[in-house]
């Protein structure tokens, strides 16, 4: 393959076209991503060759000859960042960004659930590495690139570059001011250029802080509208209880009166929601920050970073949240548990600024080898050893849990199996059916505790799922335990995340608004009796929401009432059929206002140039 007599050109561009046909294959097979014209297959076979060629002339800029061992160890990384791209695309159906490398721990590092990732077919993808290293090893020849055939690589490379970014923008003008949109970036520039950017990103986000003065805060706020404030009869009915929220780990809304071989998935749940509020149609909002996405959307009323978590990148912010609202209004105590370490996801910085006045983590519980699984301390055990630290809570408390035994790959002892696996092609979905039923019984302890300890009148509770448990991987198995059929609005669907809130001794009711986890805030408030000015936050009233403003996905994806807008197309939400792109392009600028203005409120440590006593006495 390499003569004696090959040109160190010829051996660059020949490693290059292995390099590139590997990226396009994932893009294809691996991604999937989608394709709405021919134009996009274009784009796909054509966006990272330019990238491709400029990276690996690195082998000769800079000598007078190839160096056959960077060569080797361009191709060697760029694989390493193929592969690490497609088993995180595998399970998040997304790409992995540079904020995300730094809380690698976080979203499992090199544990259980990377190795459920992995396919037999991905050692296809390392074969080259071997034939190539060899083939590079046995070249004996000085493989020299002459000055001026190393100048025209180099314009002829950067110029594909440039012509490939021409052809991303005319395929999308907003590419760059969508980077949320993670899928059209890597689609119209390649994997490559995309990190590349992405990396640029990485460095300008910090600089931002610095630039911002407290005009640019008040312009800011002059652009965001109030939220409707308007009051139902329910306003006030909890006011002066406890509250209680938990998050229930990985918990989609299907569970729900869901059964396998005739025994219900969540007897207590399903039991609970008869005297709650249960809102039907809540859906995931998080992005890479998975539950800490879910913790920071609850408590600020802000949208996640489309990049990373705001619990590791801006923990140093000021914040208004849900803490320092019921301090200042209602003076009360404000405590967070979680049976991990403090540092998971930053935790222990980032609730000091949340408000919190107590974090109670796995070195407050009594944590054995036994009592314990996957990421931390079981639920039940959790919850059993939390009641006895809710006791020196002061009245009134808002108190947070963080449930972790239904986490993926959904590991569970022999002991803990409350209901037998379900039988579909999908091991993943088979054990998740036992981790929810669970943590469904872990539910039903905790509350039977509170009210043998007289601990359950007084106090609203607040269950709501963090997100998605089954990825778009394993949706065949899913759709064949609800026996249906894939279609894009099941898909959607799938996307909703249960969300009760029990009020003891109050009527149960369904509420079939449209929302997401960034409306909880305000919901609850609304119970307790609090009104405040919604500036610098996006949650609205589920009790009043107006039913056709957009639910808001990171990506710039949104679900109003009649639309659906994903995967850069406009569908009908009753039949999930193609309309024309001109019905979703109002509710698009919505989604862009809004996603932009959080970013810059969250990015600019807006709130820092807010007079707090001000701003929470609105």
């Amino acid at each position: 393959m390499f003569r004696k007599n090959t040109s160190g050109i010829g051996l660059t561009l020949t490693v290059t076209i292995i390099l590139w046909l590997k990226t396009v294959i994932v893009c294809f097979v691996g991604f999937n991503l989608s394709i709405q014209s021919f134009f996009d297959i274009v784009l796909i076979l054509t966006s990272s060759i330019g990238s491709l060629l400029f990276v690996m002339g690195f082998s000769f800029y800079f000598g007078e000859k190839v160096n056959r061992f960077i060569l080797f160890g361009l191709l060697f990384v760029g694989t390493g960042v193929l592969f690490g791209d497609l088993l995180y695309y595998r399970f998040y159906i997304d790409f992995v960004t540079i904020p995300i490398l730094f809380q690698f721990n976080n979203v499992g590092g090199l544990s259980a659930s990377t190795v459920e990732l992995m396919s037999p077919w991905d050692l296809f993808l390392f074969i080259d590495l071997f034939i190539v290293g060899w083939l590079l090893l046995r070249t004996k020849s000085a493989l020299t690139v002459q000055k001026q055939t190393k100048r025209k690589y180099f314009l002829a490379s950067s110029s594909l570059v440039v012509l490939t970014i021409c052809l991303g923008l005319i395929k999308s003008v907003h590419l760059f001011s969508e980077v949320y949109d993670r899928e059209q970036m890597v689609k119209a520039l390649g994997p490559l250029t995309y990190h590349v950017y992405d990396i640029g990103l990485g460095i300008v986000a910090p600089l931002e802080r610095l630039l911002v003065t407290e005009a640019d805060a008040v312009a800011l706020q002059e652009q965001l509208q109030l939220k409707d404030s308007e009051r139902t009869d329910l306003f006030g009915i909890a006011k002066g209880k406890n509250v209680v929220l938990i998050t229930l780990e990985s918990t989609q809304d299907f569970v729900i009166n869901q059964k396998v071989y005739g025994e219900e998935v969540t007897p207590f749940l399903n039991n609970l929601i008869e005297d709650s509020f249960y809102f039907n149609q809540i859906y995931d909002q998080t992005a890479q920050g998975k539950t800490s996405d879910a913790e920071f959307m609850i408590d600020t009323s802000l949208y996640p970073l489309a990049s990373g978590s705001v619990f590791v990148r801006r923990p140093e912010n000021t914040f208004y949240s849900l803490a320092h609202i019921l301090k200042e209004n209602k003076n009360y105590y404000a405590a967070t548990f979680h049976g991990n370490v403090s540092t998971f996801w930053n935790r222990d910085v980032m609730y000091n600024a949340l408000g919190y006045d107590r974090y109670f983590s796995k070195e407050d519980y009594t944590v054995t080898e036994e009592n314990s699984v996957n990421y931390g301390l079981k639920d039940i055990p959790f919850f059993t050893q939390s009641v006895e630290h809710i006791k020196t809570l002061p009245e009134p408390y808002y108190a947070k849990f963080l449930t972790l035994t239904n986490h993926f790959p959904f590991l569970l002892d022999e002991e803990d199996l409350f209901i037998d696996p379900a039988d579909t092609k999908e091991d993943v979905v088979n054990r998740y059916v036992t981790t929810v039923r669970y943590l469904d019984k872990a539910i039903e302890t905790f509350f039977e505790k509170l009210k043998d300890e007289g601990m359950y009148e007084d106090t609203v509770f607040v269950l709501v799922g963090d997100h998605y448990g089954i990825s778009e991987k394993y949706y065949d198995g899913l759709n064949e335990l609800l026996d249906e059929e894939d279609t894009l609005t099941n898909q959607v669907e799938h996307q909703q995340i249960p969300l009760i809130i029990h009020v003891p001794g109050q009527e149960g009711e369904i509420i079939t608004t449209q929302g997401g986890e960034i409306d909880i805030r305000p919901t609850l408030l609304h119970l307790l009796g609090i009104k405040i000015d919604n500036r610098y936050s996006f949650g609205h009233n589920l009790f009043t929401r107006n039913s056709d403003h957009p639910v808001i996905f990171r990506d710039g994806s949104f679900i109003s009432e009649n639309y659906i807008y994903k995967n850069n197309s406009c569908y009908g939400k009753l039949d999930g059929q193609d309309v024309d792109p001109q019905q979703c392009e109002p509710y698009l600028d919505v989604v862009r206002e809004e996603l932009t203005l959080s970013d810059n409120i969250i990015f600019w440590d807006v709130l820092r140039f807010i007079d707090e006593g001000d701003e929470k006495n609105k």
